[in-house]
């Protein structure tokens, strides 16, 4: 769900060998323009279409290792992107189909690294009693 990263080579390199098979497949990216178009294959037949909460109705939607996706990733306006994806997979589907997702960035939401540090604002109240523990040690020992 949010462990998920994807390196997207942009210089040309071609897809992996058809043998090599991984769960989110073989990314490859080129811009055309201003919008960058991410072509993905070489999918094991393990996964759906869509696999984390965010996705809505597609999650669970099988797929084959004939799957192809092709995103693009275009700017509509300042704050707004646009996220286009196509599903070609005639192993699952009549004919290809076509997703979009605006993206919109506002100041109104914050966002964060998720990690497991102490700067991850989903711990924050966890650590924060530990950090008031450690203070009214420090405290405590310079009071002796």
């Amino acid at each position: 769900m949010i462990h998920e990263a994807r390196i997207i080579p942009v210089d040309g390199r071609p897809h992996l060998d058809k043998s090599v098979r991984m769960w989110t497949g073989d990314s490859r990216g080129h811009w055309e323009g201003n919008t960058l178009v991410v072509e993905t294959t070489n999918f094991n037949d393990k996964g759906w279409i869509a696999t984390n909460a965010a996705s809505a109705r597609i999650r669970g939607v099988p797929h084959s290792e004939a799957l192809r996706l092709v995103e693009r990733f275009s700017r509509v306006s300042t704050p707004t992107r646009s996220l286009r994806g196509t599903i070609d997979d005639p192993n699952v589907f009549t004919r290809p189909w076509t997703v979009a997702i605006p993206l919109s960035r506002t100041s109104r939401i914050r966002c964060s690294k998720y990690a497991c540090h102490e700067g991850n604002q989903a711990i924050e109240h966890v650590l924060s009693g530990a950090r008031k523990e450690e203070r009214l040690a420090a405290e405590a020992a310079k009071k002796k």
